[in-house]
């Protein structure tokens, strides 16, 4: 039988603010239409990003009650980094809070000014951090992408002719990494 809600109970109940269709039409129009630029107060549902906006659960909560917040070598930390490292295979681990803190390190390892990222999408943030080190990013989506009416059932993608015609000219020696932004639909 299909399940018809979520099976867990949240832990924690934030209100929400309520605005009106009139006070969400004039916040739209005062923030110039760009939503990053719209109030916390404003926003009844924030889908703009999926970032620290879940509830934690009962074993996640209770973790954080026993974890070591001791400054150096926290127990916790030990353990972390041994479960990533047997995970992984890489002796050194770098945690981070978000993956944007983690393109900012691997990017400023593997861009320099004048070099060239090249992706099906950058979202926002990681062009950011691309062009904060003097690179530049350019977009590759796949034809099938582009049309939204076009059934095909992963346009992640990368337009392959365009990066071989990149790689082929003489900008082909500044590109310095390839990124693939992908998300999955509920569906697939």
């Amino acid at each position: 039988m299909p399940a018809y809600f979520e099976p867990f109970r949240i832990k924690a109940v934030e209100p929400l603010p309520l605005p009106t269709r009139a006070e969400r039409a004039a916040a739209l129009e005062r923030a110039g239409y760009n939503v990053f630029r719209l109030r916390a107060a404003e926003i009844t549902i924030d889908l703009l990003t999926d970032s620290g906006t879940g509830a934690m659960s009962a074993s996640q909560w209770a973790a954080l009650m026993v974890g070591d917040e001791s400054y150096a070598q926290a127990t916790s930390f030990e353990r972390f980094e041994r479960v990533a490292a047997e995970l992984t295979g890489c002796p050194y681990i770098i945690p981070v809070h978000q993956g944007r803190a983690a393109e900012r390190i691997i990017f400023s390892c593997l861009l320099a000014p004048g070099s060239i990222s090249v992706a099906n999408t950058h979202f926002d943030t990681t062009r950011a951090n691309v062009e904060l080190l003097g690179a530049t990013a350019l977009y590759f989506p796949c034809r099938e992408s582009i049309d939204l009416s076009n059934e095909t059932p992963f346009k992640g993608n990368l337009d392959l002719d365009r990066l071989d015609h990149l790689l082929g000219s003489d900008d082909g020696a500044r590109m310095a990494c390839v990124v693939m932004t992908l998300s999955m639909s509920p569906k697939h």
